[in-house]
């Protein structure tokens, strides 16, 4: 994937704010981006910066999961793999989505 100047910027300040940039299997076309327990996928927007795809996810086995809610309770789910969704994961999770959306915000 080739990037634009301001968006090899954009995370290069992610990176000093704390965040890896990774890759995740199956989603070459997209920049991953983890912190902790978490991670999400961006897809460049224009040359200037990127957006979110899909949610951010709380990683599972070193993958992003999807939440679900089962008849036993709430899980986040990757492939045969799942973890409770407790309301520290959950807040850990939420935190990370706050602090990604506030990154990508432009810098004036």
């Amino acid at each position: 994937m080739e990037l634009a100047p301001q968006q090899l910027a954009m995370l290069n300040r992610l990176q000093q704010r704390g965040f890896e940039v990774v890759a995740f299997p199956m989603y070459e076309s997209h920049v991953g981006v983890r912190k902790g327990n978490c991670g999400a996928l961006l897809t460049p927007a224009g040359a200037d910066g990127f957006t979110l795809y899909g949610e951010p996810s709380y990683l599972v086995a070193g993958g992003l999961s999807a939440r679900t809610i089962q008849s036993d309770g709430h899980w986040f789910v990757r492939k045969k793999d799942k973890l409770e969704a407790s309301p520290e994961r959950t807040a850990e999770l939420d935190a990370f989505a706050a602090e990604l959306v506030n990154a990508l915000l432009p810098v004036v």
